[in-house]
């Protein structure tokens, strides 16, 4: 089982906690750090002292790291035009010497695209189904030749598809519930699909459904990556798991039954049923990122017992 650590910086971090915690990911033998990709805080946090772009982010990690992947969960389709995201994700991968991934999705919270001017469109996933042929049509195009695409959202004539990424193929992450349109498009698309805070038997389910798509797509099953997205809360006691739990402003019972919470023990338990349903990945969601003591309780503790 594969362990990454992912942030939510909107709820509150600067560049330099991000950059802390990064180092420590890479320290402590985590093989990739992630982070969201929104520009407003949820819940009651203040969101102090305001939020962080998920790419500029991404690009000052790639030349502070050496080893550990970056990437997104998820970049929202609405944020970047997709001409732009490709430039911006081949550069940063690049800057990282090969080492990015692109987690990208409709996009949903309509409060920060209000409150930031971004506009909010209707056929959100039309427009991401478009995007991911864009971004992933212009890395394809051979060195010398150009791209054109004509869809109803977006249209590209003689793109010189340029940048390219230091990577052959930039990995691509589509996750979400959906069980019908989400499967397709992983199915036809993704090398990963995510789904993210689901129980063991609503995983189970939805990794068959993307199986199927991407067996109709003419691909193989296993030609994806499997993963879950789960909040983390590991305490050597009852005690430490209480005390983690209430930073965070959870409940210790609802976080042992949505997420990854409890001992040691009772972690690697929870992840092996996880493994069992199929997922190969788990991202540690991480919510109060001055907690460096965790990371390392998670890495001597629990990574030990995976790997």
């Amino acid at each position: 089982m594969d362990l990454r650590i992912f942030t939510e910086p909107q709820q509150g971090a600067t560049y330099d906690t991000l950059l802390t915690v990064a180092k420590a990911t890479e320290d402590l033998g985590f093989n990739a750090f992630f982070r969201s990709d929104h520009y407003l805080r949820m819940g009651s946090v203040d969101g102090l002292p305001g939020p962080t772009d998920a790419w500029i982010t991404l690009a000052g990690l790639a030349r502070e790291t050496k080893r550990i992947r970056l990437g997104t969960l998820m970049t929202a389709a609405t944020f970047r035009l997709p001409g732009v995201l490709a430039i911006q994700v081949a550069q940063v991968d690049q800057m990282s010497g090969g080492r990015v991934e692109l987690g990208i999705g409709a996009g949903w919270f309509e409060e920060e695209h209000t409150a930031y001017g971004i506009p909010f469109p209707q056929e959100k996933f039309a427009r991401l189904e478009e995007q991911l042929a864009i971004v992933t049509g212009l890395w394809a195009t051979e060195p010398g030749k150009t791209f054109d695409f004509h869809g109803t959202h977006y249209d590209l004539t003689d793109s010189p598809a340029l940048p390219k990424p230091a990577q052959r193929k930039v990995p691509v992450l589509i996750g979400g519930h959906g069980a019908t349109r989400t499967p397709r498009l992983a199915g036809q698309y993704a090398d990963e699909f995510n789904m993210p805070f689901a129980s063991v038997e609503d995983s189970e389910r939805q990794f068959g459904r993307v199986r199927a798509a991407a067996e109709k797509a003419g691909r193989k099953g296993d030609d994806l990556v499997y993963s879950n997205a789960l909040v983390v809360c590991v305490g050597k006691d009852d005690q430490e798991v209480a005390r983690r739990a209430a930073v965070i402003g959870r409940e210790v019972d609802e976080l042992k039954a949505n997420g990854l919470a409890g001992t040691p023990a009772e972690v690697v338990d929870k992840i092996g049923r996880y493994a069992e349903a199929g997922s190969q990945r788990i991202y540690l969601q991480l919510l109060d990122l001055s907690d460096l003591d965790h990371l390392e309780l998670i890495s001597t503790q629990v990574q030990t017992q995976l790997s």
